[in-house]
């Protein structure tokens, strides 16, 4: 019999992954909430306003998300919070963090290739990438989206379950199938930074530099909080 190729292994292994899922939902569901378990922390008091070279924007100008997005986010997540920064050069970066206690399907936190568009955008790139920061490589996903050719809005972003980060697909399975066999309910975060600007690879420069600053200035215990236990990530390397 000839080897399987790469595909058919991992659709083979997603079958399985849902078939464990389904008979552990048959066997007994998950009973314990990871967050119950967790220091509970508020997104207002754990990102500062001030740290590094960056200070909260408070002045009109910036386009938030839209507020029939935000109230959505509001409705299904247990903690949001939507800033913008600015630096000592004007460059201004805005940040989007929903947080959500229950990563149960219908709950789960919602992925910015799918809610871009809901709101108008194209997508004109998705791809992987990491960023050096001084706890490791912090694996991210990179965005290229458009509104109406006017609005240029270079997205990174990472998704927390428990104390992992997931950037979607079989790697997500994975993860939500180890804590349901350990009959635990994991929490989720969607941290997102973006940037309007027509350079996509300047906006990232900036949008790195803007989280390296922030993960920096922070505790273990919220730096963990928000990107995961190092010790744990597992890095999602992009292919040449």
């Amino acid at each position: 019999m000839a080897a399987l190729t790469k595909p058919v292994r991992q659709a083979l292994a997603m079958v399985i992954a849902m078939v464990l899922v389904a008979l552990l939902a048959q066997a007994g569901k998950p009973v314990h909430k990871l967050a119950e378990q967790r220091p509970r922390l508020d997104l207002e008091q754990v990102v500062p306003e001030r740290f590094g070279d960056w200070r909260l924007l408070r002045a009109g100008g910036v386009v938030l998300p839209d507020p029939s997005v935000l109230a959505n986010m509001q409705r299904i997540y247990t903690q949001t919070l939507s800033r913008a920064y600015v630096n000592s050069r004007g460059t201004v970066v805005m940040l989007s963090i929903a947080y959500g206690d229950d990563q149960r399907a219908s709950l789960a936190v919602h992925y910015p290739e799918v809610c871009y568009p809901a709101q108008g955008f194209q997508v004109r790139s998705n791809r992987l990438d990491t960023i050096s920061t001084q706890h490791g490589a912090l694996p991210v996903r990179r965005l290229e989206t458009e509104l109406s050719r006017q609005r240029y809005e270079p997205v990174t972003y990472w998704i927390t379950i428990g104390d992992r980060i997931s950037l979607g697909g079989f790697e997500r399975r994975l993860i939500e199938l180890e804590y349901g066999l350990q009959r635990i309910i994991p929490d989720g975060l969607l941290f997102r930074v973006s940037s309007i600007n027509r350079d996509s690879a300047q906006a990232f420069r900036d949008q790195d530099a803007f989280t390296r600053d922030l993960l920096a200035t922070l505790p273990a215990v919220s730096r963990e909080w928000l990107a995961g236990d190092p010790a744990r990530v597992r890095a999602t390397v992009p292919q040449p």
